[in-house]
């Protein structure tokens, strides 16, 4: 199944793709949140789905797309989970991986538009593929790792370099601003994703392709991750685990490339579709 979310930011009704076509299932009841993944939701709602076949109501294609999901507890990304990317930024392969956290509060949609921080210069792009967590998982086994995973998602960790890089401490500071977290359009569920070792993921700004990768080129691959990750923390079903970027970010340039006002960022991944992103200018909200 293919999970999307529709409607005012903060009001989303929940919807499922069928062949291209996004429907309304909000008469399912409630979200897709921590509940829905703890309580077995995907095997409910793929009943009701059946159930209510050729009777559910199609979406306007005037109504936003929101974030696939609602919220979850946290938003963990790997960092420098790709050779060319690591090379790249002049960093050196990591022995481990990299865990940091982007703020919850970065979560937006796969269309929504993405502010430049208050005083930002350094706004950067990076495609990744990203991990749904389906169930509580602690100290898992990397031999049981798929088996925590309700599906994955498109995600745009959008960055602030300087942030990240140049003010001190961890690198959450350039990770968790404000629409930092464009995710979608729809949560792939397990089996709408036949090869997770070989997906294509690509991202263009202004009509130039900057990134081109596959997930064959991960160095930890999906399952190692999230036994890894559980080594450190609880993860909670909702949860999103992001799986790092491919060589092409703007920081990789000589000299770098970054966002500025009016860019236009699309995306992509291999079954897990397409997103758009306009970039503006900071502003209160």
């Amino acid at each position: 199944m293919k999970l999307i979310r529709f409607g005012e930011q903060g009001k989303e009704k929940i919807g499922v793709q069928i062949d291209g076509i996004n429907y309304d299932t909000s008469a399912f009841g409630g979200d897709y949140n921590e509940s829905f993944f703890e309580n077995d939701g995907l095997a409910a709602l793929e009943e009701f789905v059946k159930a209510n076949s050729g009777k559910l109501i199609p979406i306007a294609d005037t109504e936003r797309i929101g974030a696939p999901f609602a919220r979850p507890s946290k938003i963990v990304c790997i960092g420098l989970n790709y050779k060319d990317h690591a090379e790249e930024t002049g960093a050196s392969i990591p022995a481990e991986p990299i865990i940091f956290m982007k703020s919850t509060t970065s979560l937006s949609g796969p269309y929504d538009k993405v502010m430049i921080p208050r005083d930002s210069v350094k706004t950067d792009w990076e495609v990744e593929f990203g991990i749904v967590i389906g169930k509580k998982a602690s100290y898992v086994d990397e031999s049981d790792g798929l088996d925590y995973i309700a599906g994955y998602v498109l995600h745009n960790d959008v960055s602030e370099r300087e942030y990240q890089l140049e003010r001190g401490g961890t690198w959450d500071k350039g990770k968790g601003c404000d629409t930092f977290a464009p995710m979608g359009p729809y949560l792939a569920t397990k089996d709408e994703i036949k090869d997770i070792n070989n997906v294509n993921i690509w991202l263009k700004v202004n009509g130039q392709m900057y990134q081109n990768g596959s997930t064959k080129n991960l160095i930890f691959s999906v399952p190692f991750i999230v036994s890894y990750v559980s080594q450190f923390m609880t993860l909670l079903p909702g949860d999103v685990i992001s799986t790092g970027t491919p060589a092409g970010v703007g920081l990789g340039f000589n000299p770098p490339i970054y966002l500025k006002a009016g860019d236009i960022i699309e995306l992509g991944a291999d079954g897990l579709g397409e997103s758009r992103q306009e970039v503006i200018a900071y502003s209160r909200h």
